[in-house]
């Protein structure tokens, strides 16, 4: 993927101290660093107890589930539907989110309920979200109630087909809702309008593990059968890229404990699978190691087999699934890199495309399972919104993506009347199409966005948290550094610079495009450095010349030996 990789020229912004006098403070009452102090300040941390609660995140915190707007009703009809012993379906979503969602909830209520079964839609069948087919088996099967996660929220004929079928909803979203709310039982997501649950980031399997938690709080039951499962909580919190902060902070927090420490049977078998087998699992590894293998089950084949593999009760039946899904993790990596290859060459081909301030790239035959990780990186070379399209049955399907400070949503609302559906957020999003609505389409998206975004947006900023002297980095800076986790949006690893540095040895290219190298400054230690993508400084480094490094601190696992090690995301000559 090294075509990938070529740098770009970002911005660097290095923040200001906010407040001199509470960083002060701070620093005084805690002991540490004015760096770490200004850290901590810049993430609303502003006394010593701020900051005991952000270092010591505690599970008494959660807020009651019954804040939320319907958790009662909810509550009500799952115990009807366990007392007169109704046939209930857990409906979730095909990404990682959905299924870990569906996998909590199923997991808990298995224990006393017999009559319970799981249902995903088939990515490519049925599409996303609560489809036709799925409220027909129901129907048809004897199912009284579906409990959907990770999706519902805009399903208002859906949800009235199925009533008229017989067949009670409860939805349990978090994706913003749309003038009308579906005529369900209860309708779970802290983003609607009326709903006065304090936290509004919750991802789906949040909101899956809040109507646990509310049934055992209704039902005097050991609040700690909930926590079983913050390990599926954890994995769902990194993978659909919420901000890791408030209620979430607590949960990843408290997931990656478990983790890392008694990881249910299904996360075990993925973890004995990934190439990360020491050391400490972080929201990181989550996204890069676990996360796309959970994926590759719907992307390749069926989400139902994700889910299969999260409820196994032992390592032995994990583990047929895990090894079937590790192979289809493959065989995405494959469908991946192929079509990222032929868009990119698309894009080089087409000198007006090129110039655009958008990227809408359609081929008919791609895998519609993968667009989205093209998408993906197409933004990430481009920097720009895209939208990567192919065509099933008829229809054309596509997964976009925006830049920081965009909002893609908006854009595609400019454009609804060439679609036929769309959904998502900011940032992501997906949408259908007819075939003859391409071209259109590919006109209005780029003179909507072209006549909306700013310039300095189609520049990736990197926002440096503070310049260090390397001679600062040591064991007791890093290890106060490291209760900073877990690191995600909202509460990203700290970005450092360091000026005036010079290359130790010789830097040498690894893996095709990364730069590895050893760094020092006059008179300071030398660090250890790994830069993916920043090959193209090569030359530049060694020929002697000093130059910036904008990096992250991370510990380097080798062989049983731990160091610290930057992790250069930047370089300024």
């Amino acid at each position: 993927m090294a075509l990938l990789r070529k740098h770009m020229q970002k911005r660097w912004a290095i923040a200001s101290c906010r407040n001199e006098a509470v960083t002060q403070k701070l620093s005084d009452e805690l002991g540490v660093d004015r760096v770490l102090a200004e850290l901590l300040v810049s993430r609303g941390v502003g006394t010593f107890e701020d900051a005991r609660r952000f270092f010591r995140p505690d599970l008494s915190s959660l807020h009651d589930p019954f804040l939320m707007r319907d958790m009662d009703k909810a509550i009500l009809r799952i115990e009807q539907a366990i007392g007169n012993k109704e046939k209930v379906l857990i409906y979730g979503d095909y990404d990682v989110d959905g299924t870990t969602a569906v996998a909590v909830v199923y997991s808990f209520f298995r224990q006393f309920h017999s009559g319970l079964e799981f249902y995903l839609p088939d990515r490519y069948a049925e599409g996303y979200g609560i489809s036709g087919q799925g409220i027909d088996y129901a129907a048809e099967n004897g199912f009284t109630l579906i409990i959907a996660l990770d999706c519902g929220i805009k399903a208002v004929d859906k949800v009235t087909y199925a009533r008229e079928r017989g067949v009670d909803f409860i939805i349990g979203d978090h994706h913003l809702p749309g003038d009308r709310l579906p005529d369900a039982v209860a309708v779970l997501d802290p983003k609607r309008s009326d709903c006065p649950y304090p936290y509004k980031e919750l991802p789906g399997c949040g909101i899956g593990f809040k109507i646990i938690q509310a049934f055992i709080q209704k039902n005097s039951m050991d609040i700690n059968t909930c926590y079983q499962y913050l390990d599926l909580v954890a994995v769902g919190i990194a993978s659909d890229i919420v901000p890791i902060t408030g209620e979430n902070r607590v949960l990843a927090h408290y997931g990656l404990q478990k983790l890392n420490t008694n990881p249910c049977c299904g996360l075990q078998s993925l973890i004995d699978l990934s190439t990360h087998r020491s050391g400490h699992f972080t929201v990181n590894d989550i996204i890069f190691q676990i996360g796309p293998r959970i994926n590759a089950a719907g992307r390749i084949d069926h989400a139902k087999d994700a889910v299969k593999l999260l409820v196994s009760k032992s390592l032995q039946e994990a583990a047929v699934y895990s090894t079937s899904i590790d192979v289809q993790n493959t065989q995405r990596k494959d469908f991946d890199l192929r079509i990222t290859e032929e868009a990119l060459a698309i894009i080089d081909g087409d000198e007006a495309l090129k110039r655009q301030k958008t990227t809408v790239v359609f081929q008919p035959d791609w895998h519609k399972g993968v667009i989205g990780i093209v998408a993906t990186r197409l933004t990430e070379k481009y920097y720009r919104p895209t939208v990567v399209l192919t065509q099933t049955n008829g229809h054309v399907s596509g997964s976009a993506r925006s830049v920081v400070g965009f909002d893609l949503y908006e854009a595609l609302s400019a454009c609804s009347d060439l679609l036929d559906q769309f959904g998502g957020h900011k940032y992501a999003a997906g949408l259908t199409m007819k075939p003859e609505n391409v071209e259109s389409f590919r006109r209005r998206f780029e003179h909507v966005v072209a006549a909306s975004i700013l310039p300095d947006m189609l520049q990736r900023e990197m926002h440096i948290d503070a310049v260090l002297e390397l001679s600062e980095i040591n064991a007791k800076f890093f290890r106060i550094l490291r209760q900073f986790e877990p690191f995600g949006p909202q509460n990203e690893a700290p970005l450092f610079m360091s000026k005036k540095v010079q290359v130790y040895g010789m830097a040498m290219v690894v893996g095709g495009s990364h730069l590895k190298m050893t760094v020092m400054q006059e008179g300071t230690s030398s660090f250890d450095c790994i830069g993916f993508g920043l090959a193209d400084y090569v030359d530049a480094i060694n020929a002697g010349r000093e130059f910036d490094l904008c990096y992250t601190i991370e510990e380097n696992v080798w062989r049983d030996k731990r160091s610290l090690q930057l992790n250069v995301k930047d370089i300024r000559i």
